[in-house]
């Protein structure tokens, strides 16, 4: 197929057009900057400039150009959310951006679209049990999680509703993986990554090379109008995630902090790192897309993040002089 991949540049984007390619699609790239262009040009992939926030733009931009699918992943976050404003422009681009390629699948003549959504939007849980796409999502009463939890439901209604359109919704886990983990590293290389005392909540999250997989297959072998859960297979507490990263790259063990203290400081994410237990079953989309995680726990993630990110010499250095890896 010809995709058109919004957020192509991104954490997920670069290996999602990686693993687009391998599967055979033509990818071109929506991208703002000269340097978008570049990007994806080393990738092999063509480029359209262009503001998803700009609709008139965006469909000058595209006319002429042909695609079969629409994929769905901009989002303005470069670390995680502190605050509600954090995800202000992201919400515009899970609203706006959304109607706006919905208007330019129409134009290219796609008939297939997949969007990015996020676990979050299930609400305040306690994680007693596991939670299921027939499960209520973006619930009323959030408080300063309205605005975000109405985003997401506004992606979702919008492809799923929309005529002439085959609608696919992906609601994935905790993104971690290469392109997206240096922030909490280096928070906790300088003593500014906390964590709840007893560890948080526990959240399902997903590899970012598992989720581009996933994507390709739900583009590939979806039904129309589904929504998927992608996460792996194994929740856990931010405690036990953040650790392990800690001890994988010879760093400071996270502060321990009062769930209350993290949440007064960092209102979004304390809240969601105590109040927001999710465990999410992926079992339909392993029935469904004959998709599985490679990387299956926060272990192998671990794991593949120190094979990643520390370079054979930095190991064959370290063991010559007796010490410990760092990054």
């Amino acid at each position: 197929m010809k995709v058109l991949l919004a957020g192509a540049t991104g954490a997920l984007g670069v290996p999602l057009v990686r693993r687009l390619q391998a599967a055979g699609h033509e990818v071109t790239g929506l991208t703002r900057s000269e340097a978008g262009a570049g990007a994806l040009w080393d990738l092999g992939a063509s480029s359209v400039r262009a503001d998803a926030l700009d609709r008139d733009g965006l469909l000058r931009a595209l006319d002429g150009h042909r695609a079969d699918a629409v994929i769905h992943q901009l989002t303005a976050l470069k670390k995680m959310p502190m605050r509600s404003r954090d995800l202000e422009l992201t919400n515009r681009l899970r609203v706006e951006g959304t109607a706006n390629l919905l208007a330019a699948a129409q134009l290219v003549g796609a008939r297939r679209f997949v969007t990015q959504s996020f676990l979050g939007g299930y609400g305040f849980c306690d994680g007693s049990r596991e939670l299921t796409e027939q499960d209520r999502f973006a619930p009323p009463g959030g408080g300063r999680f309205d605005a975000v939890w109405r985003a997401l439901r506004s992606t979702e209604q919008q492809v799923l509703e929309a005529r002439d359109i085959d609608g696919i919704v992906l609601r994935y886990g905790c993104f971690y993986g290469p392109a997206s983990i240096g922030v909490m590293l280096d928070g906790l290389r300088k003593r500014r990554f906390p964590v709840p005392r007893g560890g948080g909540s526990c959240l399902s999250f997903i590899y970012l090379d598992d989720a581009a997989s996933a994507t390709v297959a739900a583009l590939d072998r979806s039904q129309p109008n589904q929504i998927y859960n992608i996460v792996d297979e194994e929740p856990v507490r931010w405690g036990v995630l953040v650790d392990a990263l800690a001890e994988a790259f010879s760093l400071p063990r996270p502060l321990r902090v009062p769930g209350a203290v993290l949440r007064a400081v960092a209102p979004y994410a304390g809240t969601m790192m105590t109040r927001q237990s999710l465990r999410l079953s992926n079992a339909k989309a392993k029935a469904e897309l004959g998709w599985r995680p490679t990387v299956p726990t926060y272990r192998e993630g671990v794991a593949a993040l120190v094979s990643a990110l520390i370079k054979p010499e930095d190991v064959d250095d370290a063991v010559e002089a007796g010490g410990t890896v760092r990054k």
